[in-house]
């Protein structure tokens, strides 16, 4: 920040505000990215701010049993600290998560981690030029904020006429209650989704009977998942090369998946794949007419198991295929009129993505939240990562930007454009970076236009991508080599430029 704030910054500090160049929300797996990125990029004066009492984001608040990651380890880690010591090939949910915690370690950012303390409101002052962030333990003031909270944040539960009766016990899959044991329990999942598939094989062996509620069925592909034997780790430890080279195969097939999503012909081309798995797991006709799609593969995120549908097939288990409509006591209502009683509901409903709760807390230019902006239009941002009236403000895994691979990443490549932003504010005098509301509209239909014929869009599903608007708010339309060739350089010429007062007025241009 310029020499000129430092005495700013000591008078606002004796008011008990606390003043950084640049303040990081979230310490899930981008956050922590952010805080490393940028201690290395030599931009030091930032904090982490946490609302809970230790890192990791989702793969800290999700601990329900079989939880693990759905792409390739080899690729689930960050570029600057490769983990050789994955045991699996799918890692498991402990595994990232004390790998994140190693990463802190590690990198030595501990210090700059501010636990217990939830952001409650983000506002951006004209006059000040800096985001004004109150907290639960205070206020922060920041020139940049980078908003790493991640997309799974907020548990989403089905509206159920009834539930408050509900006699026995029930909680999301993201807030597993460890608590009750389930030996012996009539259990209810609600959902098939990415939670679904890996919570039923692991507790159909345990509960005495089990009830999924299928509103809709999904397509199941084989996951190639493996244990990595000792030596192998050894060998990646000893030569990093042979783990790199592990990273671009994979990000090799994951880019050539999301180059099939692309276009709904040719993702058909994978039908055979889930067929496949269905005739081989599920012998049983009747079952396997149940969980067989009747859109293209694709349309809804895919769901990688080698045990969820051998689990439907147990004699303890029902599947029925109808979503969950009424609750009354202990009696679930399906929407086909069956009725169930159960001990326990276990919600695997997903998370809510058309309103993340953070939106809810950034308060842009004129004071209205950028959860209120979003209402009368859609999730829009520039690269998923900027929006119009937030200025020196940054999404991680902002909307658009989900495809077939590591969501870390490509938090990583929003990250490199965000530190490429700070290092231009430095260099050039600058005080502000807005993105143009006429090249953030153009992009945003260059969006919707190119996913109208994608598989997301026309595979013939009714899919969570797709808002009340009829726009897909959530998948990125091109290539992973375009996302990451996009921001790979800081764009100012698609920006409004806010030099220092004492320089230049407002929108004077600046040489990228």
């Amino acid at each position: 920040m310029p020499d000129n704030r430092s005495s700013t910054a000591e008078f606002e500090d004796s008011l008990g505000l606390q003043v950084h160049e640049v303040v990081i929300v979230g310490s899930g797996l981008s956050g922590i990215a952010a805080a490393v990125k940028l201690d290395r990029a030599g931009i030091d004066d930032f904090v982490v701010l946490e609302k809970a009492d230790r890192v990791g984001g989702t793969w800290r608040e999700n601990t329900y049993p079989g939880c693990g990651v759905d792409i390739p380890s080899a690729v689930y880690c960050f570029t600057f600290n490769p983990n050789p010591k994955w045991s699996r090939n799918f890692a498991s949910q402990p595994e990232v998560l004390a790998y994140i915690e190693d990463t802190v370690v590690e990198f030595g950012i501990a210090e700059r981690l501010r636990f217990g303390t939830e952001l409650l409101d983000a506002s951006w002052s004209d006059a000040d030029r800096q985001w004004t962030m109150q907290t639960t333990r205070g206020t922060y003031l920041a020139r940049h904020v980078v908003f790493a909270t991640g997309l799974l944040t907020e548990p989403k539960f089905p509206p159920l006429p009834g539930l408050e009766t509900f006699t026995g016990t029930k909680f999301h899959s993201a807030t597993w209650n460890h608590d009750i044991d389930l030996a012996d329990k009539r259990v209810a999942v609600i959902g098939t989704g990415c939670s679904s598939v890996q919570i039923v094989p692991e507790i159909a062996s345990v509960v005495d009977e089990l009830i999924v509620f299928q509103r809709t069925p999904a397509w199941v592909i084989p996951r190639l998942d493996f244990p990595i034997p000792s030596f192998v780790q050894t060998f990646f430890r000893l030569v990093p090369a042979a783990q790199w080279f592990l990273r671009f195969v994979c990000d090799v097939i994951l880019r050539t998946l999301a180059l099939v999503m692309r276009r709904e012909r040719t993702a058909r081309l994978l039908g055979p794949v889930g067929r496949g798995q269905l005739r081989s797991q599920v012998p049983d006709p009747t079952l396997r007419a149940m969980l067989t799609p009747d859109f293209t593969i694709g349309c809804k995120r895919l769901l990688l198991s080698n045990t969820y549908l051998p689990a439907l097939s147990r004699s303890n288990v029902t599947l029925l295929p109808h979503a969950l409509t009424a609750v009354d006591g202990d009696k679930l209502i399906a929407a086909d009129g069956t009725e169930k009683f159960v001990d326990v509901i276990v919600f695997a409903t997903g998370f809510e993505l058309r309103y993340p709760p953070i939106a809810k807390r950034i308060r842009v230019r004129g004071g209205s939240t950028l959860s209120e902006q979003w209402d009368r239009t859609s999730p829009e941002a520039y690269l998923a990562t900027t929006v119009p009236s937030a200025p020196n403000a940054y999404l991680l895994l902002g909307p658009n930007i989900v495809m077939y691979n590591s969501l870390l990443s490509l938090a990583e490549s929003q990250i490199d454009y965000v530190i490429d932003a700070i290092r231009l504010t430095r260099s050039s005098g600058v005080e502000a970076l807005e993105v143009i509301e006429q090249h953030f509209a153009a992009f945003n239909e260059r969006v919707q236009r190119d996913l109208g014929n994608s598989v997301y869009n026309t595979g013939g599903c009714a899919s969570f991508y797709i808002d009340e608007h009829g726009k897909n708010f959530v998948t990125w339309p091109w290539s992973t080599a375009k996302l990451r060739k996009s921001l790979a350089h800081f764009d100012v010429e698609n920006y409004d430029v806010v030099r220092n007062r004492h320089e230049l007025p407002r929108s004077e241009s600046v040489s990228g």
